[in-house]
């Protein structure tokens, strides 16, 4: 079990990514502590997993600092430290051309995106820095490295994650701690259902046929091989990655 007596802390976990990859840190023995803007479906998932007292929740909204400083201090009180930070939650947003958005649409994206995962890094690292190591690992897209139309303030969102990692890594890696982004290309997930049905509600199915015909694998990715990457940056079997942006899109941004 690779990461057996290590803690996580996973932000945004009740969507389908993020319960994957709470379940996926419980079985590699990690105690895992979960937030997110639902308390049934936080509730939902401790009684699912079925671990005791592995597995802790924490009501937050990641927009909110006191509620993000506030869960950091209760996985610090509850496990005794924090090992790795997944930074998921995160937003799509509206599917339509940049002009149309308006100048709070626009920010709703970045804020959720960007903010939510700089607030975990500025509450997140010093308790990592305290111990000497750690492993941040913020959810980017594949949109963060390339356009994708319909998504602006989604794609900048991504781009604006990606620099921020790069930026986190050369400020703490002197500290033995390592930051990274996970990059997932279209998943098999309800988030890509509600991009489909944005931009074509007639027929959602067409554009998940759009888009696999870009993808060199010719299919979506599953959550389980996101969480299968999570899981590798979060463990010292990346022990030599720092300031990267690892893909698992089944070559999207490489077409």
């Amino acid at each position: 079990m690779r990461m057996k007596e290590k803690v996580v802390l996973i932000t945004g976990a009740t969507g389908e990514i993020g319960t994957e990859m709470t379940r996926r840190f419980l079985t590699e023995g990690a105690s895992v502590f979960i937030t997110g803007r639902s308390a049934e479906k936080l509730a939902d998932m401790v009684q699912s997993m079925g671990v005791g007292a592995r597995l802790k929740t924490c009501l937050v909204d990641a927009l909110d600092e006191s509620a993000v400083s506030f869960s950091v201090e209760r996985c610090v009180a509850e496990f005794g430290g924090i090992d790795a930070i997944i930074a998921n939650a995160g937003t799509e947003g509206k599917v339509q051309p940049l002009e149309k958005y308006s100048v709070e649409e626009f920010n709703e994206t970045l804020l959720v995106n960007v903010t939510g995962v700089w607030l975990y890094l500025k509450h997140g690292l010093p308790p990592m820095r305290a111990r000497g190591s750690g492993s941040f690992v913020a959810i980017s897209s594949g949109a963060g490295m390339v356009g994708f139309p319909g998504l602006c303030p989604y794609a900048a969102s991504k781009h604006a994650v990606n620099g921020l990692v790069r930026t986190a890594c050369l400020e703490n890696a002197g500290f033995g701690i390592r930051v990274n982004a996970l990059a997932p290309g279209p998943t098999d997930t309800r988030m890509m259902e509600s991009v489909g049905l944005q931009a074509n509600s007639s027929d959602p199915t067409a554009f998940k046929s759009a888009v696999i015909s870009t993808i060199p694998m010719q299919r979506y990715g599953k959550v389980e091989e996101i969480a299968n990457l999570a899981v590798f940056l979060a463990s010292e079997d990346s022990s030599f990655c720092n300031g990267g942006v690892y893909m698992a899109d089944g070559g999207f941004t490489a077409a």
